[in-house]
């Protein structure tokens, strides 16, 4: 048997195509006794409405667009599920686009495979690509970054406060000497995070020295490595705290200072960005900012979805963080050196 059509429901329930095509779209001019004979005919036969046809009629995909250079790691496992939960709730699908070719991703967005568009990538879209999906109306939320147009708002988090507060933090700690450990630096982020530990710095009159700034590309391998390569050239100068640009940067900082006899946080303190799901199980505890991530992805959604029915209009929303001393963090002792 070939695929069920619409004529074939029609048939079947002994209407006319329209009546269908009302029942399915649930178009308000049936009577319920015949909306639910025909939905039930068309379950029945299996019917799939053809998404194409809907699309070209009504210029709507019903799905909306997340454009990501990775989604790797606890922070994006948690964005897109809870991005996910939401959609279903508010009756789109979600489609996720992982790339690092910024032409891929403005030909996706510019040919309305979506309804609208999430952002979150490493290679900016810059304004003159703004500015073409302004012109088009295309209607788009950035977590990477703040803007505000008609059509376009952002959901971020306050990432150079919570820099600043951290830092502040391991200074009334007793910490003079602290090193920052970034992510990528065209990250909003990694350099938001950075710029308000520099702040806090150059407010406590404290040196701001070059090589106490260490990139670790948020990742844990990455920054195990860099910390390593660290002490092994630099031992007569350590820190007395490292703060991470994320959780995951922060483990890795932490093995790698136990690999070289050092004790966390005795010997060296040590706090991260997000509060993912190790953080409080790993040994010792981590000091981490608890950013608002599965609001974030909810927000980001509502959001776009209000722009998308002219409810309102593009706006900036940035999500406070919540500072969780844990036991990877203490007050300054005689470090042995």
């Amino acid at each position: 048997m070939g695929k069920i059509t619409i004529k074939d429901v029609a048939r079947e329930a002994g209407v006319s195509i329209s009546t269908v095509s009302n029942a399915l779209n649930d178009v308000d001019v049936l009577n319920p006794e015949t909306k639910l004979h025909v939905l039930q005919v068309a379950q029945r036969l299996n019917y799939v409405p053809n998404l194409n046809g809907k699309l070209l009629k009504s210029g709507k995909t019903q799905m909306l667009g997340f454009f990501t250079t990775s989604v790797s790691g606890p922070y994006f496992y948690k964005l897109v599920e809870s991005m996910a939960r939401e959609c279903d709730h508010m009756g789109y699908g979600l489609n996720v686009f992982v790339t690092k070719d910024k032409q891929v991703i403005m030909n996706n967005i510019m040919g309305r495979r979506v309804d609208g568009v999430i952002i979150y990538e490493e290679f900016k879209i810059d304004d003159n690509d703004i500015a073409i999906m302004e012109k088009d109306r295309i209607k788009a939320v950035f977590l990477d970054r703040e803007i505000q147009r008609e059509n376009m708002g952002s959901v971020i988090f306050d990432s150079f406060v919570a820099g600043y507060e951290t830092t502040k933090y391991l200074i009334s700690l007793g910490h003079k000497k602290i090193a920052y450990i970034s992510g990528v630096d065209t990250m909003f982020d990694s350099v938001q995070r950075k710029e308000g530990y520099l702040a806090a710095l150059r407010e406590y009159q404290l040196p701001v020295k070059e090589e106490y700034i260490l990139q670790g590309f948020f990742e844990e391998e990455g920054t195990y490595n860099v910390v390593k390569s660290f002490i092994r050239s630099s031992s007569d100068i350590l820190p007395d705290a490292f703060l991470a640009g994320n959780d995951v940067s922060a483990i890795g900082c932490m093995q790698a200072l136990k690999a070289h006899g050092y004790d966390v946080p005795n010997d060296i303190s040590v706090v991260g960005f997000d509060d993912i799901d190790i953080a409080q199980y790993f040994s010792p505890p981590l000091t981490t900012v608890r950013n608002q991530i599965a609001r974030q992805g909810i927000l980001a959604i509502d959001h776009l979805v209000r722009m998308i029915k002219k409810k309102e209009q593009g706006s900036i929303q940035k999500l406070h963080g919540e500072l969780v001393v844990r036991g990877s963090s203490q007050v300054k002792l005689n470090r042995r050196e």
